[in-house]
């Protein structure tokens, strides 16, 4: 039975049942609960256990009385806790056996020396993975340090890295890079990461992007080294291999996943072509006006109107795109540039796999041969690029948005942390943040 000892916590005679539910201890007993003055609650625990055997010899140890090990624990009704588990020692009769003492030791409560309880621990990664918290945050809702808290969760995500099963069963497989940092490269290292993410559908066909790994640096190079490192088996697993228009990680796959087959990216495609018909518009407005674009010219006032799809324009657009067409563009460049970019992109959009795909190979073969240069070195691309081009239809329209939906991610935690100044710090982070780590304590918001 409780009873009150002052006006911030009880003592306990006894168990109590519905202290050990609501903290939901599995074989522990909470026996005082407490308030230190300061807003912080104390709660002192103790396990029910027997005394063992000795691990050296096997007699039967006695009590040698209880250690104190303080934790920080996660929050309770808005209060920081502190979690006092009073360790139950062992001492062994045995004269000639060289272990003396015993200390109950417990890594569902707390790793040996640790400063966060487990539940402290996985409590904290999931507040970073899912409600885009920061270790500042997280250090002032727990009551403790930040240097306390990031130690905690870098050593819990080690441990996580090294499980080898996350990259287990991928058959879709997309790269990409991003900055990490924008400082001197001699101070800080690349600027760049390259990541990898695991772009597999499901059986619904759904995509769910979890980012598998980061390297630093953004090149060939860097792709082929991680893919050298890996188990054949996972190689061999991959079948498709998305990527962006550049040479460096197609040679990289070609290199090392040959029975892979390379898909160009959709959206960096459909931007090759609006970058085309932007650089056709700059160079008939300097011709007609002998000017960059200014506030009243025909061609500057709808480059907005020019890169919106064609679905999507108002009545109003429409008739300042055929008004700007008429006054700024003489010889019809710029309007035969916007319909080649618009079918680029309506090739995509094509519901029908075969109609988009003949529209496709259609453009790879009278791009090239266009009067107008910019569209012309666009068709030459597209011829270059052929076979991962029309990939995009014979794989079910495959892409690379999720490898961009994972850097999205990487760029909003990047800028909650404020910027990170220790690269394996960074990439532990990212990992938890994209997904990489499939922990149950991660996905479920309990202890078990």
């Amino acid at each position: 039975m409780f009873h009150s000892t002052d006006s911030y916590g009880v003592t306990a005679d006894s168990e109590c049942s519905r202290c050990d539910r609501l903290l939901d201890l599995n074989g522990y007993h909470v026996i005082r609960v407490e308030g230190d003055g300061s807003g912080h609650l104390i709660v002192e625990i103790e396990s029910s256990r027997s005394s063992p055997g000795c691990p050296g010899c096997g007699v039967v140890t006695l009590s040698h009385g209880r250690r104190e090990h303080r934790l920080v624990d996660c929050p309770c009704f808005g209060r920081p806790v502190e979690l006092v588990w009073r360790k139950h020692t062992w001492k062994c009769m045995e004269d000639t056996c060289p272990v003396r003492l015993i200390t109950e030791q417990d890594d569902n409560i707390a790793q040996p020396r640790g400063l966060l309880s487990t539940w402290a621990m996985w409590w904290a990664a999931r507040q970073l993975r899912w409600e885009n918290a920061s270790v500042a945050g997280l250090a002032r809702q727990l009551g403790t340090a930040w240097a306390t808290v990031n130690t905690a969760i870098m050593g819990l995500l080690v441990g996580l890295d090294r499980d080898p099963s996350r990259f287990a069963g991928v058959e879709v497989l997309g790269v990409d890079e991003h900055l990490w940092h924008h400082m001197n490269p001699a101070r800080r290292g690349p600027r760049e990461f390259t990541g990898m993410v695991d772009l597999t559908r499901d059986k619904n066909g759904r995509t769910h992007a979890r980012l598998l790994d980061l390297v630093p640096g953004r090149s060939g190079k860097a792709y082929s080294t991680w893919l050298q490192a890996h188990d054949p088996e996972f190689i061999k697993g991959v079948k498709i291999a998305a990527l962006d228009p550049f040479r460096g990680y197609k040679n990289a796959i070609d290199d090392h996943l040959d029975d892979a087959r390379a898909v160009l990216d959709a959206f960096h495609v459909t931007k090759l072509g609006y970058q085309a018909l932007d650089q056709v518009r700059c160079r008939v407005q300097h011709t007609t006006l002998g000017h960059r674009g200014r506030k009243k010219d025909p061609l500057y006032k709808i480059r907005r109107v020019l890169v919106t799809g064609i679905e999507r324009l108002s009545e109003r657009q429409w008739e300042r795109l055929i008004q700007g067409l008429e006054h700024g563009d003489p010889d019809s460049e710029v309007t035969i540039a916007w319909q080649c970019a618009g079918q680029l992109r309506d090739a995509y959009h094509n519901k029908n796999l075969n109609a988009g795909l003949r529209q496709a190979l259609r453009l790879v073969r009278i791009l090239p041969t266009c009067p107008i240069p910019e569209i012309a070195r666009l068709g030459r691309t597209l011829k270059q690029w052929k076979q991962e081009y029309l990939a995009y239809w014979t794989t079910n329209r495959t892409t690379n948005g999720g490898t961009e939906a994972i850097n999205n991610l990487i760029e909003l935690h990047r800028r909650i942390a404020r910027g990170f100044t220790n690269p394996h710090h960074y990439r532990l982070r990212m990992l938890l943040i994209g997904g990489a780590f499939n922990h149950p304590q991660l996905n479920y918001p309990h202890r078990k």
